[in-house]
């Protein structure tokens, strides 16, 4: 496959661990036009700020950034599941996270448009433990552009 050599400039954020101020300025800061959703429970309690029903006014008013929930990013709640409670490595989590959004066909049903200037949303607070990081492999494996990613902390 012949990649496009202009990259797609996407980022990545957890919520965990940040105060409101830092998360929605860390997001304005970088430029994000839109936040793509890709948890697997976004409505729960421990979500605070960043709950689905809040987050597209906060997103809008304090960062002029759009919201999207795209679950099919999300990890199916058996895969989380077994991974939490170590039956799963990390590696066997990503090597059957890839196996689920490759039977998704996220590579072909996703618009590469939203991902330029996005930013994956999930709750951790660091990437390297996190499905967006391997969503991002993932679409960076299958895309013909290249995705230039930067985790905002």
């Amino acid at each position: 496959m012949k990649r496009d050599k202009t990259p797609v400039q996407v980022a990545s954020i957890g919520f965990t661990g940040k105060t409101a101020q830092k998360f929605f300025d860390s997001i304005k800061d970088a430029g994000v036009r839109t936040v793509l959703d890709i948890r697997l429970n976004n409505t729960s309690q421990l979500a605070g700020f960043a709950k689905k029903q809040d987050l597209p006014y906060f997103l809008e008013h304090l960062c002029g950034a759009t919201y999207v929930e795209m679950p099919e990013l999300a990890p199916e709640p058996d895969l989380f599941k077994r991974y939490q409670s170590k039956e799963l490595s990390w590696e066997n989590f990503r090597t059957e996270y890839f196996e689920l959004i490759a039977r998704r066909r996220v590579e072909s049903n996703l618009d590469i448009a939203l991902f330029e200037s996005g930013c994956l949303l999930c709750s951790e607070h660091l990437p390297h433990h996190c499905h967006r990081m391997f969503a991002l492999e993932y679409l960076n494996q299958h895309w013909n552009k290249r995705l230039s990613i930067t985790h905002l902390t």
